[in-house]
Parts: structure tokens; C-alpha cells; sequence
């Protein structure tokens, strides 16, 4: 018998206004799916080859595209699948401290090179009480007044990490707490690398998955609407979307490097994932302009992307310069150096989008951190 994982997934069926329940299956062997329709008890695809799902994909709560629809995994569809698929994968809360925010893009390339998966960022700013309420647990230590006083200093950025044993494997990443004791101990860890002492030391993982359930729906609450706020300025601004391909090709850590490497600041930075009708209207004044308008929607709706808020004077034009011109082989003749001629593949999957135009660089980033973070 060959490897079959089997899935729940809903679709959402723009055209009737519906959700569809289909049971998805997928063959590593030949990395084949098939779709059985579970209202109309119906083959709806038949076992078809379709190298864009991979098995790292495949877990509750990911999203994942299906010849343009896209799917929410809600349940394992057998026991086989939930025990080979499911049975160590955890949730952590990964929370980068305001001194290490500029080097996003390096905790990002730890993060992936350990087989973790980023599922949920926001870059936020806490308040005083919002931080003392994070870390009520420490309430009676007598380093509890310096540790809320700097985490609410500046922006930190929040991230929901999956993988094998995620709790542990991400504070084993950390490593010890006091920083010195880090370099020590454990030269390789963040921070030894990154950190300064025992309270600006790099980040914060939860120490158990209960920990972890709690610190997440601290900053990703399930009710909408009631987390800690984006970081967005709306002023001096261009938009920079790290589209879905780059991020699954782990390329997130390489492209925030460059970014703040040439001097750009990240003043806003949230993880979306993009349904089929917001991706239309977004890049609706593309339409009937270029001949990619299609598959550039598809693109954007294929996977999660990471949207940037790029802040200061000028910001839309040099910013625009440095990702390059569309397509990925002109900019590797012409600015070997860009960001397309560095990550990009072709004009659709270019590595990132920018704001070609200086006056709708707020509006794209109301956009996404307006409306659709709203």
C-alpha cells in the first residue's frame, strides 16, 4: 500500500456565496492529489499530479491552492494521516524584543533552517499594560518593572511557529536567558549572537504548550479585532509584499536582510493570507494592463505573504528602484543587485511586489493594514 494522507478543507465558493467541504487527498509517492466532493458524494478531481503541495504543507490550519482554489485544511481526514502528520506538531509563540527588530530577517533564516514554519507575524507595539499583562507570571521577580519598561520601548514583532516539538526546539534556538551565559553555553544560539544581557536578550518562546496557547491568543486573539495593533505610520510610504512563492521557497529571512541592509526602515510588517477576491481588487489597476493580471492573483492567493509598510522620504521611488524592474532576467542583465535579479523567477513569481506609483503607496498600505487587518 502507497503513503495516502487525507484532509478535510473548505473552499470558499465566491460565485454562490457558499463554503464547500471537500475531502482532499494527497500521494507523496508521485505527489498526486485527488478531490472527493463530500456534499454530492462525488469524485470532484481525479488523481492528478500537481508538484505545487508539498507534505510540509499539509497541516491543520494551513491554507493550501489546488489549481487556483484555495483550501483550508480543518481536519485530518483518517488516523493514519492525524498520527504520521499531526502527532508531534506544535504551536509556539516566538516574540523578537524591540534591541534585535532591525535583524528580523536573521532570527527568520534560524527559524527556517531548524524546519520550522512561520504560520502568523505581526510587528506591533505594546503598551505598559499590555506588556505587564504578557508577563503577569513574573509579577513578584525583581527584574519585572526593566523587563515591561523595554519590551513596551519599541516595536516587537509576534510570530506563530509550527513544527516538530516547536516549544522546545525554539527555545533551544533562544538558548539561555542570560545572554553572556548564551555565548558560553551556546555560541550558535540568537542570543549569544544578538543578545546584550539577561532582559535584551533577543526574544521570548513559550515554555509549554499550554504557555503557548495562552501568549498566542494574546497577540493572535481568535475573536478579530481585539490583539495588540499593527505598528502602521501611513505617512512617507511605500507597500513591499513578499509574495507567497518566496516565502515558501524560505526566502522571507534573505529579503529582509537586503531590505534593511540598503537602509530601508520596516516601520510595519504582518503575515496575510489573501483570498481570491481581495487579490482582484488589489491588483485591479493592473487589469487589462498587463497581460500577467491573472496569474499574478493567482500568485497572491497561493500561499501566505509577508506585507511590508517601507517608511521614509522618497520611499516610493528609491524603493522601488532597488526591488528592480518585473521581470527577474532583465533585472539580473541590467541591476544584478535588485531584489528580483537576487530572488525572482519570472514575472509573476518576481520575489516581491512594490508600489510602482509614489501616490499609492499609502493607499496599498491602508489596504492591507486598514482593511483587511481590520
Amino acid at each position: 500500500m502507497e503513503d495516502r494522507f487525507a484532509f478535510l478543507t473548505e473552499w470558499y465558493d465566491p460565485t454562490a456565496a457558499l463554503l464547500r467541504r471537500y475531502q482532499l487527498f494527497y500521494y507523496p509517492k508521485d505527489s498526486s492529489v485527488e478531490m472527493f466532493d463530500v456534499k454530492n458524494q462525488r469524485i470532484f478531481l481525479r488523481r492528478t499530479k500537481y508538484d505545487d503541495i508539498h507534505q510540509e504543507d499539509l497541516f491543520v490550519g494551513n491554507r493550501v491552492n489546488v489549481f487556483s482554489r484555495q483550501l483550508n485544511l480543518i481536519e485530518y481526514g483518517d488516523q493514519y494521516t492525524a498520527n504520521k502528520l499531526g502527532s508531534k506538531k506544535e504551536r509556539t509563540l516566538a516574540l523578537i524584543k524591540p534591541d534585535v527588530v532591525t535583524k528580523i530577517g536573521d532570527v527568520l533564516e534560524l527559524i527556517y533552517s531548524s524546519n520550522l514554519i512561520v504560520t502568523k507575524a505581526k510587528m506591533t507595539k505594546l503598551t505598559w499594560s499590555q506588556a505587564a499583562d504578557f508577563y503577569v507570571e513574573h509579577q513578584s521577580k525583581p527584574f519585572f518593572n526593566n523587563l515591561v519598561q523595554f519590551v513596551s520601548s519599541g516595536p516587537v514583532v509576534a510570530m506563530e511557529v509550527m513544527g516538530d516539538e516547536a516549544v522546545s526546539l525554539w527555545r533551544g534556538l533562544l538558548g539561555p536567558a542570560d545572554s553572556a551565559v548564551a555565548r558560553r553555553e551556546a555560541p550558535q544560539s540568537a542570543r549569544a549572537q544578538f543578545g546584550t544581557d539577561g532582559i535584551k536578550n533577543v526574544g521570548h518562546g513559550s515554555d509549554s504548550l499550554a504557555a503557548a496557547a495562552r501568549e498566542l491568543e494574546f497577540f493572535f486573539p481568535s475573536t478579530i479585532g481585539h490583539g495588540p495593533s499593527n505598528t502602521a505610520i501611513y505617512s512617507d510610504c511605500t507597500c513591499c509584499i513578499i509574495k507567497p512563492h518566496a516565502m515558501s521557497e524560505g526566502l522571507t529571512g534573505k529579503i529582509l536582510n537586503s531590505i534593511s541592509a540598503a537602509g530601508f526602515e520596516i516601520s510595519a510588517l504582518e503575515m496575510f493570507s489573501v483570498d481570491r477576491a481581495n487579490a482582484e481588487e488589489f491588483y485591479e489597476v493592473y487589469k487589462g494592463v498587463v497581460s500577467e493580471y491573472t496569474s499574478m492573483v493567482t500568485e497572491l492567493c497561493s500561499g501566505p505573504c509577508m506585507v511590508l509598510e517601507i517608511h521614509g522620504t522618497d520611499t516610493p521611488q528609491t524603493f522601488r528602484d532597488f526591488c528592480g524592474p518585473a521581470d527577474p532576467e532583465i533585472a539580473r542583465h541590467l541591476r544584478p543587485t535588485t531584489l528580483r535579479a537576487l530572488y525572482g523567477k519570472d514575472r509573476v513569481k518576481n520575489a516581491v511586489h512594490c508600489t510602482d506609483l509614489p501616490e499609492d503607496g499609502v493607499l496599498e498600505v491602508q489596504y492591507f493594514f486598514k482593511i483587511l487587518d481590520g
